[in-house]
């Protein structure tokens, strides 16, 4: 009887030694967890980066009004008879 109470103990000892320090132990669950809410968090951040980038991508495509824009606004272009004035604030 006193060999199977300390086998007993024993086991219960090892099981809670995984339980907070072994592979699979609650600190490293809970640092899976987190990662997943960061990785969450970052592909969600991405996926409306996409949405945007298709959407800028149906605009280009559909008409010139928005490549007309995307010029004048990133390269600087005019039109034809048109002045161009820059202002510079101090």
């Amino acid at each position: 009887m006193k060999w199977l109470v300390m086998l007993l103990v024993l086991i219960i000892v090892g099981l809670q030694y995984r339980l907070w320090h072994g592979p699979g132990s609650l600190e490293e669950i809970k640092l899976l967890h987190q990662s997943i809410n960061a990785q969450s968090a970052e592909d969600k951040h991405l996926l409306e980066r996409n949405q945007a980038l298709e959407a800028e991508i149906r605009d280009l495509k559909s008409g010139l009004d928005s490549v007309e824009e995307l010029a004048r606004s990133e390269l600087g272009m005019v039109k034809k008879d048109e002045s161009f004035f820059l202002t510079v604030e101090k």
